[in-house]
């Protein structure tokens, strides 16, 4: 069954109902809010103090992660800084030393992630069969005083003749 179709003037109609309706609704709501506003309720001035409290949690927290950022970086740095010293160490016939040249070579390219790895410096050894270099220093600090060790070692095998 169809339904007849509604005149132009019952729809205008229904149109003004429906903005009568929303602006009193709106006009409702900006009472109750006002009302809310001067009545001078309980927690009047409680999301301040709310902030205060919450906001240096946010700040340790995103500091931490930085921080926590900065010393898996720094670690990445020794280690490639390791393999790199591993890499031009066991080389056929390479000169003693040539492993911690590299190493240093690529930790002063690499910025200061890592920090005081120019102390101790890069070390490598080099076996009958295999290569280790290994890399030490301390994170970048972000956080004043908070510093975390960092040691990243890599193994090799020396390039030989060998009868087969």
């Amino acid at each position: 069954m169809r339904r007849p179709v509604a005149s132009a003037g019952r729809r205008a109609a229904a149109a003004a109902r429906l903005r009568t309706a929303s602006a009193g609704n709106v006009r409702r709501a900006a009472d109750v809010g006002g009302r809310r506003l001067t009545a001078g309720g309980t927690d009047r001035g409680a999301n301040p103090v709310e902030l205060a409290v919450v906001m240096p949690v946010i700040l340790v927290l995103l500091f931490a992660s930085i921080q926590a950022a900065v010393w898996f970086v720094a670690r990445s740095t020794a280690l490639n800084a390791a393999q790199s010293g591993v890499n031009a160490q066991r080389v056929l016939g390479a000169e003693p030393g040539a492993g911690e040249r590299r190493a240093r070579g690529f930790l002063r390219a690499a910025g200061d992630w890592l920090v005081g790895w120019d102390s101790s410096g890069p070390t490598c050894t080099t076996g009958a069969t295999e290569v280790t270099c290994t890399v030490r220093g301390r994170s970048l600090s972000v956080i004043p005083g908070v510093s975390f060790a960092v040691e990243q070692t890599a193994h090799g095998t020396v390039e030989r003749w060998t009868a087969g």
